[in-house]
């Protein structure tokens, strides 16, 4: 995965660590039209409801919506269409494989430009989380929030 500096972020799904274990992480390509992109550099997109499928050999975004480009005319295309992403035969088998597996899903993490300019999606393959585990992070995230208060109170005084 490429450090913070590398990249400039996009979009991040915030939701997707509460919903999901995240057990691994996948940079792959995505497949853009020349007005998604200018339309993604012009403002940001949205990935909090999107999900991947693996659909004849091949790997596709789902959900992803990229709003219009201002100038794009006629070479908008539609801003809810499914796009390719752009895996290894190899990584694509794998993630199949994975995906037979009982409750796993393909969940997208962040949406960035890399150092070089493309747009990469970062893949996570999760397993759902059920109630029981939601509420057992958020009550750890909840006594380190006040673990913080607390130093940092006691440090200031």
């Amino acid at each position: 995965m490429p450090s913070k500096k590398e990249h400039k972020l996009i979009s991040k799904n915030r939701s997707a660590h509460h919903e999901y274990f995240i057990d691994e992480a996948i940079e792959c390509g995505v497949e853009l039209a020349g007005a998604e992109v200018k339309s993604i550099r012009e403002r940001a997109c949205q990935i909090t409801d999107t999900f991947a499928i693996i659909r004849g050999g091949e790997c596709w975004l789902v959900g992803l919506h990229i709003h219009p480009y201002s100038n794009g005319g006629v070479w908008n295309r539609d801003p809810d269409r499914r796009k390719k992403l752009l895996l290894h035969r190899k990584e694509i088998d794998y993630l199949d494989g994975k995906l037979r597996n009982r409750g796993y899903a393909l969940v997208p993490l962040e949406l960035y430009f890399n150092d070089s300019g493309r747009v990469k999606l970062l893949l996570g393959l999760g397993r759902g989380k059920k109630l029981y585990d939601k509420r057992e992070d958020m009550a750890k995230r909840d006594v380190q929030r006040e673990i913080d208060r607390a130093l940092k109170t006691r440090l200031r005084g």
